[in-house]
């Protein structure tokens, strides 16, 4: 089963790039971020012509989260981080597809830090922590993916050292990632490349794609049950490089 994630940075304008991947590589469940459109904008009736069931939680203008699956059951269970009953940013949903808890995330960039948004990216990753730990419990097979907007190590980012300021990178935000790591998550793409340079977002400007000056900000994060069962991870990069393309690419797993 190939599960994938993609930050679309608007599902409407990006909608005939989203639509010609999932035609060419018909992932089973699919996990957007950044829709850019509100809840009645979504375009439903051309997902499901694509072949795909799916959820989704909009927002006028900004963020947004939805997950789609290919022929299969989508359960709904939770839409909104716990923690915060005044947030009203769509950052997270989560549902139950083929006896997995699949949990779609868009974590908060936090620029310019320090500052009011850099607190409410550490106030959401703590509630994300939080909630992350509670899901351990209950000892199902879950899977943490989407924007994480974080880079966790040196390997993850193209020099490195212009970086060291940015909400992105800054100490906090890397020790925050560690710490959800810690509870007993999987970084799944470093599990089977431990250490090769991949990324999963490039800047539109500078040439950054060409020159492969990218970022890893996409990310999964397994729970114990998937120890044995992951079975290949990958970035289709070359769709960042299609026309009128999202700044990110789609990443994905294989599991049994």
């Amino acid at each position: 089963m190939r599960i994938a994630t993609y930050n679309v940075n608007g599902v409407n304008g990006r909608l005939p790039v989203l639509l010609r991947w999932l035609q060419e590589t018909k992932p089973d469940i699919v996990c957007l971020q950044e829709l850019k459109a509100p809840q009645e904008k979504f375009p439903e009736a051309a997902i499901t012509a694509a072949g795909y069931n799916a959820i989704w939680l909009g927002q006028k203008s900004w963020n947004g989260v939805a997950i789609l699956s290919r022929g299969l059951e989508i359960k709904e269970v939770r839409r909104g981080l716990p923690g915060d009953d005044e947030d009203e940013q769509s950052r997270y949903i989560e549902a139950i597809i083929n006896d997995m808890l699949i949990c779609c995330l868009y974590l908060p960039n936090g620029n310019p830090a320090p500052g009011p948004k850099f607190d409410y990216k550490l106030s959401w990753f703590k509630r994300l922590q939080d909630h992350a730990k509670y899901l351990l419990k209950e000892d199902v097979p879950v899977i943490l993916l989407g924007d994480f907007n974080v880079m966790p190590t040196e390997l993850d980012v193209y020099k490195p050292e212009r970086w060291v300021d940015d909400a992105l990178f800054r100490p906090e935000t890397r020790a925050a990632f560690k710490k959800l790591l810690d509870q007993g998550w999987t970084d799944a793409i470093r599990k089977l490349y431990p250490n090769e340079v991949i990324y999963t977002f490039w800047d539109y400007f500078r040439n950054a794609y060409g020159r492969n000056a990218g970022l890893r900000i996409d990310h999964f994060l397994l729970s114990p049950h998937f120890a044995k069962r992951l079975k290949k991870a990958g970035v289709d990069k070359d769709v960042r490089g299609w026309e009128k393309t999202s700044d990110h690419a789609p990443v994905w797993i294989e599991v049994k």
